[in-house]
C-alpha cells in the first residue's frame, strides 16, 4: 500500500511539474498560439484551432459544425485526374461538404499537377511531418473559408497549362503555373498558420487577382528568392480592396525580397522577425498602404542593403509607416508622407494585441511547423 501510495505521490508531483512548466510556456506564446496550444486535449478537438485567427481573415468559424467531414489521408499518392479515396486530392477536391483534412502518419507527397482547394477546407497537419512538392503546389482558385496549418511546402516548379480535377470533383482547365508554394487567386478568407516554405521555384506565397481576408500567421519563410507577393501586377485595379494580416512569422536566413511587396491595397505587417535580407525586407508599387508595426528587423552583416523598404512609384502618395519597429546591425526604414497612420480597423473579430518588438524573437521561437509531442503538448 505504501509504494502504491508514493508511486502516486510521485506521478502527481511529475505532473505538477510538467503543467507549471507548460504554463511557464504558454505565457510566451503568441495570442494565436496561446488559444489552442495549451488544451492536452488538442488532438481530440482539432476544430477548436478555428476559433484561434486573428486579423483579416477573422474567426474561421464557417469551417466547422455539425455538417463537417472529417477525412485522413492515408496515401501519398497522387493521381491529378482520378483521385484515390485516401488522397490528399481526393479529400480536398472529391468532398462536397465542409472537410478537415489530417493525416495519418507522416508522409511526402510530390504533387503531379497544382492541387486545387474547395471552399471550406481545412488542412491540418499537426503531429506529424507532412513534406508537399512537385508541380505547382496548392492553389486557392475562386474559393473561401480555407486554413492551412502545419505543412512543409517546398521545391514546387513550374507547370504548364494542364487539367486537374477541381473543387466540386469538376475537371478544371489551368493555366501556366510558375511555381509558387502557395498560391491565392480570388480568394477569401483564407488562414495560412505554421507553415514552413522553401526553395520554390517562383515564390513561396501568392494572393492575387482580388484575393482578400488573408491571414498570414506562425510560418517560416527561409531559403528563398521572392517570398511574399500580396497584388497581382500594377494594372490590376481589384487588388485596391486587398486586406492581408501579416503576424508572428519568421523571414529568414537565406533570402532576398518580398517580406511581402504589396500592390494596391493593405497590408498590416505586425510582431515578425527578419533575419536578414539583400535587396530589401517591406516593399511595394502602385501607392499601397503598409503599416510595419512592432517589427525585428536584424540588417545583413555584410556591406549589402540595411534599408527595410523598396518603393515603386509617386512618393507623395505612399501610406507607408514604421511605428514601434526594432532595428539592429545598421537596419533602417525610410518613413514616407502621408496622412494618419494606415490603421487596419479591425473588427472585434479581427483585433489583436501587436506586442512591443522587443519580444518578438520569442513570439517568433515557434514559427513553421510544430514539434508535437505524443503527450500532452504541441
Amino acid at each position: 500500500m505504501a509504494t502504491i501510495l508514493s508511486w502516486c505521490f510521485a506521478l502527481a508531483l511529475f505532473m505538477s511539474i510538467l503543467m507549471e512548466s507548460f504554463s511557464s510556456s504558454l505565457a510566451m506564446m503568441n495570442v494565436i498560439d496561446k488559444c489552442w496550444r495549451g488544451n492536452p486535449l488538442w488532438r481530440s478537438q482539432r476544430q477548436h484551432l478555428a476559433k484561434c485567427s486573428v486579423g483579416f481573415a477573422g474567426k474561421m468559424i464557417n469551417n466547422i459544425g455539425k455538417d463537417i467531414v472529417k477525412y485522413k489521408v492515408t496515401d501519398p499518392f497522387d493521381d491529378p485526374l482520378s483521385p484515390k479515396l485516401g488522397t490528399l486530392r481526393y479529400g480536398a477536391t472529391m468532398i462536397k461538404s465542409k472537410v478537415w483534412i489530417t493525416f495519418k502518419n507522416s508522409m511526402s507527397i510530390a504533387l503531379q499537377r497544382p492541387l486545387l482547394l474547395s471552399s471550406f477546407t481545412a488542412i491540418d497537419g499537426r503531429g506529424v511531418d507532412v513534406h508537399i512538392t512537385g508541380a505547382g503546389c496548392l492553389l486557392v482558385y475562386q474559393a473561401t473559408d480555407i486554413i492551412i496549418h502545419g505543412l512543409r511546402i517546398h521545391h514546387c516548379k513550374s507547370q504548364p497549362p494542364s487539367t486537374v480535377m477541381g473543387p466540386n470533383a469538376k475537371v478544371i482547365p489551368l493555366g501556366q503555373m510558375d511555381g509558387d508554394a502557395i498560391r491565392l487567386v480570388t480568394a477569401r478568407k483564407v488562414w495560412i498558420d505554421h507553415n514552413t516554405l522553401y526553395e520554390c521555384q517562383d515564390g513561396l506565397l501568392d494572393v492575387t487577382r482580388g484575393s482578400t481576408d488573408v491571414t498570414v500567421s506562425n510560418n517560416w519563410f527561409r531559403n528563398q528568392d521572392k517570398v511574399m507577393l500580396l497584388g497581382h501586377d500594377d494594372g490590376h485595379l481589384r487588388d485596391k480592396n486587398m486586406k492581408v494580416t501579416v503576424i508572428f512569422n519568421h523571414f529568414g536566413p537565406n533570402y532576398n525580397q518580398r517580406m511581402p511587396r504589396v500592390r494596391h491595397g493593405y497590408a498590416h505587417v505586425a510582431n515578425n522577425f527578419y533575419q536578414g535580407w539583400e535587396q530589401y525586407a517591406i516593399g511595394g508599387s502602385m501607392s499601397p498602404s503598409i503599416k510595419s508595426e512592432a517589427n525585428f528587423f536584424v540588417a545583413p552583416n555584410d556591406a549589402g542593403n540595411k534599408e527595410v523598404t523598396w518603393r515603386k512609384g509617386e512618393k507623395g502618395l505612399w501610406k507607408f509607416y514604421s511605428i514601434g519597429d526594432a532595428f539592429k546591425n545598421g537596419a533602417s526604414f525610410s518613413k514616407q508622407t502621408g496622412v494618419g497612420g494606415a490603421k487596419p480597423n479591425y473588427d472585434q473579430e479581427q483585433y489583436f494585441k501587436v506586442e512591443i518588438a522587443g519580444s518578438v524573437k520569442e513570439l517568433t521561437s515557434e514559427s513553421g511547423i510544430l514539434r508535437c509531442s505524443r503527450s500532452l503538448t504541441c
